[in-house]
């Protein structure tokens, strides 16, 4: 028998909803919306003065509790899907680093081999970041693996895979990078565009062959100038592309994060945490692939070098950072949370929305887009304080 959860606010897909009833029937699924007027027959979950969003999306992540994609282990990649369900993440897409093309194929492997065991957020399909960069704006990623787009190379990790990968992030400037895009776009995974010192005509011909994602905006990447747009200000100018943000207040300015917002709009804007194994652990030395990385006042940085080594953001805390920085409606910010990364991977059919037969993936959130409770398949997984 279906349930009805009654709270002030809903964050529907074309709409925001004071006051009614949502359905969570049965088997798990998002029934219809009733409005306050409509009292239902049936059980009544009263969730007064809060606020229904759906599960937050998260589709570029590395690691989290001492867990790392790239170690190729599923209990581990299994610890980070049932514990982000306390960072309110529902959906994810485990995200590799730069690596041997072995390697590579053996996190494929393990992943196509598991996924759906998963207990918590549901892994919705895998993001290669890399190795496809070049060196200028490399980041935490290791230049030694950097190698040149290669079709046949990228098909053997779909198969290997059994078709999960959902995006790959390239550096334009490389030699075949165009051709590569239009390739793989066409077969239907999302090329993103990042780790990359291409000039703003670089970038833009691999979007016009398809690539329609900018990765961690502004990090990784030629910036901005008023003679030299570079790939920030492709970002910015380019029509229906989807930016990626980190907004943990470290990677990129409050007032920058605010401006890009309210420039491209938040059907624009996915927000991610490109968290590493750091991720809800205490200060202290750990690594990033093969790269020693120390955590402290909230970042992770390379050892050597001293540059940002990936986040040890929670993607609930973008929420209320956002909101305090004043950079969008609470349903623009949970928007770039929910619906937007899921429809920029691909992927909006399974997740991202509040709809009628889709899996009740939802949180419970207060008016200040705190966490509160966070639902899975309409069960209660996390509940803030317990």
């Amino acid at each position: 028998m279906s349930e009805y959860v009654h709270a002030a606010k809903f964050f529907l897909p074309h709409a925001v909803e004071t006051g009614g009833y949502l359905e969570v029937t049965a088997a798990g699924k998002f029934g219809a919306y009733l409005p306050e007027g409509v009292r239902p027959t049936g059980k009544i979950v009263e969730q007064s003065g809060r606020w229904i969003a759906p599960g937050l999306v998260d589709t570029h992540i590395h690691g989290l509790l001492g867990h790392d994609v790239m170690d190729n282990d599923w209990s581990g990649i299994a610890a980070m899907s049932q514990h982000l369900v306390e960072a309110g993440v529902t959906s994810w897409l485990p995200t590799t680093l730069t690596g041997s093309f072995e390697q590579l194929k053996a996190v494929c492997t393990t992943i196509a081999d598991h996924a759906g065991e998963e207990p918590g957020a549901k892994i919705q399909g895998i993001y290669f970041e890399g190795p496809y960069f070049t060196t200028e704006h490399k980041g935490a990623q290791n230049p030694k693996y950097f190698k040149n787009p290669s079709v046949a190379e990228f098909n053997e990790w779909q198969s290997a895979a059994q078709g999960l990968v959902k995006k790959i992030a390239i550096a334009p400037e490389r030699p075949g990078a165009v051709a590569f895009t239009q390739a793989v776009a066409a077969a239907g995974t999302v090329v993103a565009l990042g780790h990359s010192d291409a000039t703003f005509e670089q970038a833009k011909a691999c979007v016009d062959a398809g690539a329609t994602v900018f990765t961690h905006t502004f990090n990784g990447m030629s910036p901005l100038s008023h003679r030299a747009p570079g790939m920030v200000g492709t970002a910015m100018a380019l029509e229906g592309v989807t930016d990626e943000l980190i907004c943990d207040g470290h990677h990129v300015r409050p007032e920058v994060a605010t401006m890009l917002i309210r420039l491209v709009g938040p059907e624009h804007i996915a927000l991610i945490t490109d968290c590493m194994r750091a991720g809800m652990m205490p200060d202290g030395d750990y690594t990033l692939g093969e790269f020693a990385v120390y955590v402290k006042d909230g970042m992770a940085r390379l050892k050597a070098g001293d540059s940002l080594a990936g986040s040890v953001l929670q993607l609930k805390d973008a929420l209320s950072h956002l909101l305090a920085w004043g950079a969008g409606t609470p349903a623009a910010i949970v928007k770039m949370a929910t619906q937007t990364p899921a429809a920029s991977c691909g992927i909006q059919h399974r997740c991202g929305s509040i709809l009628p037969g889709r899996a009740a993936d939802y949180l419970v959130l207060d008016p200040n887009l705190h966490l509160l409770e966070t639902h899975l398949d309409g069960a209660l997984v996390y509940q803030a304080g317990h």
